[in-house]
């Protein structure tokens, strides 16, 4: 869709440099339009490019993230060119279910680190804040950043009083409805691919902001590295169901309830094969 957008302004651009300069009545104008929309084209590109790395590379950590609807138009058109340029499908089912007027909890199965580029990818418009290790601040800074800046907060995964206090700031932004939430709740990327068991402690996100949990379930994005620009990739998000929290404080019935959800798919599918 962004190369679409970028081709269609690039024409109009080209369109405009006529009333001036009167390219398209040119002797040479068989090749210089051509030159001109690609270049604009492409300078549509690197500036796209520039800017969202600019945006990035400016954050400040130990502030509070300043969260932008324009710079999650500059993730959501990154993403686009990136999947595309990789030759990533990403087939999406059940996008209806997702509450539209509502903040909610975003719960997947996690089977790569390139997990929460998908999603991001394939709901670009909930607000999500992602709940991701600390470890990426030291394995991936500029990803980092980029979370930070999408309100999303680190995780301490063994240190269970810093945990608490992710869950309450997530619980935050649920109540105060800036943002919607996901999270992996295996709480570990999977290395066979199996579906580990929910650590519950992620539900009580939920329970405290009383808010839907939206259950969903990823295929394929390990094979992304494996097949990277050799051959297409099909990348497959479900949205399996929305679990309603009222009234619901136990978080074992929700952890029970989100691992058959998924369970019952993914064996599904891997019998299918």
């Amino acid at each position: 869709m962004i190369f679409k957008i970028y081709a269609l302004i690039a024409a109009v651009i080209t369109l405009l440099l006529d009333i001036p300069f009167d390219i398209f009545g040119a002797s040479y104008s068989w090749w210089l339009v051509p030159v001109i929309l690609l270049g604009m084209f492409v300078a549509l590109i690197v500036l796209h490019l520039a800017i969202f790395a600019l945006s990035i590379a400016t954050v400040n950590l130990n502030k509070p993230p300043r969260d932008s609807n324009f710079f999650r138009l500059l993730v959501k058109g990154f993403l686009q060119m990136a999947l595309s340029l990789l030759r990533v499908k990403v087939y999406m089912t059940g996008l209806e279910k997702i509450p539209a007027d509502e903040p909610f909890l975003l719960v997947c199965n996690h089977i790569h680190d390139l997990d929460p580029a998908i999603i991001y990818y394939a709901v670009p418009d909930s607000r999500l804040a992602f709940i991701a290790k600390k470890e990426v601040r030291d394995l991936f800074p500029f990803i980092y950043k980029a979370l930070h800046k999408l309100s999303g907060l680190p995780i301490d995964r063994e240190n269970n009083r810093e945990a608490a206090k992710t869950i309450i700031n997530a619980t935050k932004l649920l109540k105060e409805k800036t943002n919607s939430v996901a999270v992996f709740p295996e709480g570990y990327v999977s290395l066979s691919g199996e579906l580990l068991p929910m650590r519950n402690g992620a539900f009580k996100i939920a329970t405290k902001a009383q808010c839907k949990i939206v259950v969903c379930t990823l295929r394929g994005t390990k094979e992304i590295p494996k097949n990277l620009l050799r051959r297409k990739t099909d990348i497959y998000f479900d949205v399996l169901e929305v679990i309603d929290t009222a009234g619901i404080t136990q978080t074992a019935e929700i952890g029970e309830q989100v691992y058959t959800l998924m369970e019952e798919l993914l064996k599904k599918h891997k019998n299918n094969k």
